[in-house]
């Protein structure tokens, strides 16, 4: 059994979700890490090679985490089944992105906020809406930085230059600055996603 210490702002997986494992030898939540970490450097390669700009679908956002998590976990890409701490009904979860990725064409379209704002609210949008089991953050912050890069063409993000997996100050930066998103003030997010 794997003993996880979910850090400040960590959606816990319920037993059926740790059921998914694929790595029956792992047994706790550094070496998990050390493992997802492995395979989203080979997602990063796979993006690297294809340079995807057709982003804002279910399809490709899908494919994304499958490509992030997919060594690791069984259930990597697809929707998750049951309510968390975060996010609406679970059923509601393909709605809600197809309103965010409307939403996103349009500002894209209309440039009615910076390229960095367009990016943090996808960004807060995806993780809000939470629509997989657990790498929500980690995969919301790789589609920020390829809304940014592939189709608006600016630089990524930095994400305060840190991990923001473990419990660190970077960590309880970038939650508050969810926290603030939340409440309809994104500057604390575009900050610290630029710092």
């Amino acid at each position: 059994m794997i003993n996880f210490d979910y850090p400040d702002g960590a959606t816990p997986l319920d037993p059926d979700e740790i059921e998914g494992l694929k790595l029956t030898h792992i047994t706790s939540r550094s070496e998990l890490d050390r493992w997802e970490l492995d395979n989203i450097l080979e997602a990063l390669g796979w993006l690297e090679s294809t340079r995807p700009k057709d982003i804002l679908n279910e399809q490709f956002i899908r494919k994304l985490h499958r490509k992030m998590f997919g060594s690791v976990w069984k259930w990597a890409g697809k929707f998750r089944l049951s309510d968390k701490n975060i996010g609406g009904p679970w059923h509601q979860v393909p709605v809600e992105l197809k309103k965010l990725f409307a939403d996103v064409t349009v500002w894209i379209e209309a440039k009615p906020m910076p390229p960095d704002e367009m990016a943090a609210r996808l960004h807060h949008r995806l993780v809000s809406i939470h629509p997989f089991s657990n790498g929500n953050g980690r995969h919301a912050r790789l589609m920020a930085d390829l809304l940014l890069e592939n189709v608006l063409h600016q630089p990524r993000f930095t994400w305060g230059g840190k991990n923001l997996v473990n419990a660190s100050d970077a960590r309880s930066t970038y939650i508050a600055a969810l926290r603030a998103a939340d409440r309809f003030d994104i500057q604390p997010l575009i900050a610290f996603a630029r710092s």
